[in-house]
């Protein structure tokens, strides 16, 4: 991976990347996932620290440690998690003081960091978010510090280790490959990324570069999944070839369909941060940031659910480890859990990313009612599906928007997935508009069989928060009143 330049492919080439898309850079990565999901995370974590670095860092430590991270001699981590601080990075203990050389010294516990230690590279470099004595209470008072397991002179040569060590690895359902570390700080010497008490901002241009190809995560394992599963059913001779069975052919073609909307969805959202930093265009950006969540979140979904297919298609043989279709399950199954919590990429949508009124959501359903309108002549029948789901989604859009917040998180998680699924059919109807025959069969059992399911979405988007907090916490245990 290194070696073929596959970690700096989209960073600056000042500094050794090659400046290329990030649409490029995140199909890269979709077949990376797909062949070791494990071994992926390191060169994803190490992208998302560059383009932090790229973004907020010192014009020193640009120099000494981007040409080593977009090379793969070094690789980042992203240290956020604590054990009483996980989505409430606010409640972090990990402390920062200043030093009398100008740099700073580290103290502090951090859990779930992913490649916090490994000799596939020469350095490790953390990212880590500390509070210095006059840092305030929550977010607003946290900085962000680089602090390498061996410290650089300014040459980039190692010399002696950092005073921090690894306490732990965890052992884990999947991703077996990937070292997941409990980290401890002793002292260890840091240098200030950004400015002081500003570190979540450097931090969340990490998060939300990894959010976007943590769903392109998604659809690797899912697309490797459904490749598997469809030789398997092409082999497997069960009064017949399994794949010529009407409910195995449904899973496969569904299966196939959801990976082309998911994957779709993520290339929509990259071409919009491509086109943003192209032409500075805040609408694009804006776009580029409503569209994350829902790459991240959908594609994750749709990775567990075509897992879960393809060892469903195995039968008995998915359910035994030496086929290999139980670890695209396993290894599949934190992506929706990692970057940000998928209820967590929800609320981001219904709160920050509709804080417009709306306004980026209307543009999106505006195009894909034009679509419609255009591929009418074409596809008749799918085109009316498809303009009213929009129309429907428009109408439901002005409901959830005009819901008290409350309201609005308890239905976020099916909102997102309404949205993403009549995203999903638009992707599909240009495509059947540009492809062929077995292109247009796709759309069709995308918009006749898996849209649908958009209404049921929009129906608990709707339902609101009051009967989940009427039922009692002892129900959940079943000991009902």
């Amino acid at each position: 991976m290194a070696e073929g330049g596959w970690i700096g492919l989209a960073s600056d080439p000042e500094y050794g990347g090659m400046g290329l898309p990030i649409t490029l850079n995140i199909a890269v990565n979709e077949m990376l996932s797909a062949g070791c999901l494990a071994l992926q995370l390191n060169s994803l974590l190490t992208q998302g620290q560059i383009d932090a670095l790229e973004h907020h860092a010192s014009d020193a430590i640009k120099a000494l440690y981007l040409p080593k991270l977009n090379s793969g001699e070094w690789s980042g981590t992203m240290n956020l998690t604590e054990p009483q601080a996980g989505s409430d990075v606010g409640a972090l203990t990990s402390r920062a003081e200043r030093a009398e050389d100008g740099t700073y010294r580290i103290t502090g516990q951090k859990i779930f960091i992913t490649w916090g230690d490994s000799d596939v590279t020469q350095n490790v470099c953390h990212l880590v978010l500390a509070r210095l004595p006059d840092g305030g209470a929550g977010t607003r008072g946290i900085s962000l510090f680089m602090v390498p397991k061996y410290l650089p002179d300014a040459d980039g040569n190692l010399g002696e280790a950092n005073s921090l060590r690894v306490v732990s690895l965890e052992h884990k359902l999947g991703i077996h490959g990937s070292p997941t570390c409990v980290m401890s700080f002793e002292g260890a010497k840091g240098w200030l990324v950004g400015t002081e008490h500003k570190g979540m901002a450097a931090m969340f241009t990490m998060m939300n570069s990894a959010r976007l190809a943590v769903g392109a995560q998604g659809v690797g394992i899912a697309e490797a999944a459904l490749q598997q599963a469809a030789a398997y059913a092409a082999e497997r001779n069960q009064m017949g070839a399994i794949i010529n069975h009407p409910d195995v052919r449904r899973m496969l073609a569904t299966s196939r369909a959801e990976i082309f909307a998911a994957r779709a969805i993520c290339l929509a959202c990259s071409t919009a941060l491509d086109l943003a930093r192209a032409t500075g265009s805040a609408d694009w950006a804006a776009r580029g940031a409503f569209l994350t969540p829902i790459a991240k979140a959908h594609g994750t979904d749709v990775g567990c659910r075509v897992a879960d297919a393809g060892v469903q298609i195995h039968g008995g043989m998915g359910f035994i480890e030496e086929t290999g279709a139980a670890q695209y399950l396993r290894d599949v199954r934190i992506t929706p859990i990692y970057e940000g919590t998928n209820g967590i990429q929800a609320m981001d949508l219904v709160g920050r990313k509709m804080a417009d009124d709306g306004a980026v959501a209307v543009v999106l359903l505006d195009e894909i009612l034009d679509n419609a309108k255009a591929a009418q002549a074409a596809h008749a029948e799918l085109a009316n599906q498809v303009w009213q789901a929009a129309e429907t989604l428009r109408e439901a859009l002005h409901e959830v928007l005009a819901q008290e917040m409350t309201d609005r998180f308890a239905g976020a998680v099916p909102f997102l997935a309404a949205f993403a699924r009549v995203l999903g059919a638009h992707y599909h109807l240009r495509a059947a508009m540009a492809g062929g025959a077995d292109q247009v069969t796709l759309a069709r059992i995308y918009i006749t069989r898996v849209l649908p399911h958009f209404a049921a979405d929009l129906a608990e988007a709707q339902a609101g928060f009051a009967d989940l907090a009427q039922l009692g916490d002892a129900a959940f245990s079943g000991h009902f009143a």
